[in-house]
């Protein structure tokens, strides 16, 4: 089952949500089957750009990926309530309010396609008033693009 958050301006983008269905073959093996669950509104912008190099000059170049966010919703339960892990969710396809993708592949094994994010924190922001407002992230650029969505 899909579900689809409304953006607004707090939260103008759009991003998909998935979790693995883990399966164990027979020689112990585990593999993760990744299925979209939900669009959340969202807002994601690049994490602490003042003071640093996105590509530090060493003798391999490293790419800097992280971004800094906010999501209305608690995204480690699905939409039928199951809990999952940070370490089993990915986010992907995240998008404009013209359904844009923001943050695209140019080259590899994902070229053309949405870039698959990882989630390095989550907390929860909590009001004035004792309740959770929103859902702070910090997601980054996953290693493995080439897994299938």
């Amino acid at each position: 089952m899909v579900i689809c958050e409304t953006p607004d301006y707090l939260f103008p983008m759009l991003a998909d949500i998935y979790y693995p269905i883990v399966e164990q073959g027979a020689y112990g093996n585990v593999k993760k089957s990744w299925v979209l669950d939900k669009s959340v509104a969202c807002q994601f912008n690049k994490a602490g750009t003042a003071n640093k190099q996105e590509i530090k000059p060493e003798a391999k170049l490293l790419l800097d990926s992280a971004l800094v966010g906010r999501v209305k919703t608690d995204i480690r339960f699905s939409s039928e309530e199951e809990g999952h892990s940070l370490t089993n969710i990915v986010i992907t396809n995240v998008r404009d309010k013209n359904s844009n993708v923001v943050y695209l592949e140019t080259s590899g094994p994902r070229s053309g396609q949405p870039t698959i994010f990882e989630i390095a924190t989550f907390e929860p922001l909590v009001g004035p008033f004792g309740n959770v407002e929103h859902y702070k992230l910090i997601i980054k650029r996953s290693e493995n693009q080439a897994v299938d969505l």
